[in-house]
């Protein structure tokens, strides 16, 4: 806990850097006060957004890719990442700042598995991604228009039953007769996924975890935008 430590006397700096560990400890009042404080010094929100909060989930998405921290931590530090984002989010959009991209997220239709999904939709808002949210059990004709509605750059997609996972092919198929299917990326994850599966059914990828999924949903944005 902070408590001993009056963030009002910090320099900027020092505060970025200790919102960086508070996330990274899951410390959701204590970033809600740090993100008020930079606001109040004149900090714009994007500078508070990409130096404090992205970096310090970049941290956690590292940790948690090399299994130093686990799905509890991740759940603590993406909670405390909300609580920043609450107070920033309208600032933001007074602002229009540039999104990373925007995705589509949903565990398909016969699924009701979420807590993967929520973690990658957490981490993609905590890079910077505008995440669509579409829950689970959701059908193909949900997810073809919230791509449309949304004008969504990827598609990500979850299933934890071999049963329900072959329903993303059926997605994919519709993307392709909707003529949407150049146009998103694809990406699949679950437990009972693999690379072979994703290629079979013509997914751009498989993301194994969620840490994973962000560095896959920020290549291809890469990708996208030499384009």
């Amino acid at each position: 806990m902070n408590d001993e430590i009056n963030i009002q006397e910090l320099p900027t700096e020092e505060i970025l850097e200790l919102m960086q560990e508070d996330l990274y400890d899951g410390l959701a009042d204590e970033i809600v006060a740090e993100v008020k404080e930079l606001l109040k010094r004149g900090l714009a929100p994007y500078e508070i957004l990409s130096d404090g909060l992205i970096a310090g989930m970049d941290a956690v998405g590292d940790d948690f890719r090399d299994g130093i921290l686990f799905v509890p931590e991740v759940l603590m530090a993406a909670k405390a990442m909300k609580a920043g984002m609450e107070v920033l989010r309208p600032l933001l959009a007074e602002t229009g700042v540039e999104k990373t991209g925007t995705v589509v997220l949903g565990t398909v239709k016969g699924d009701i598995h979420d807590i993967g999904k929520n973690l990658v939709g957490m981490m993609l808002e905590g890079a910077g991604f505008e995440v669509v949210d579409l829950g689970t059990n959701t059908s193909a004709d949900d997810f073809l228009a919230a791509i449309k509605e949304h004008n969504a750059h990827i598609l990500g997609m979850s299933a934890l039953l071999t049963t329900t996972m072959t329903y993303m092919r059926v997605v994919i198929e519709a993307l392709k007769e909707a003529g949407l299917r150049e146009r998103v990326t694809v990406l699949v994850g679950g437990a009972p996924l693999n690379d072979a599966f994703a290629e079979d059914i013509e997914a751009d990828a498989y993301c194994r975890d969620a840490a994973i999924a962000v560095e896959t949903a920020k290549k291809y944005m890469q990708i996208r935008k030499a384009e």
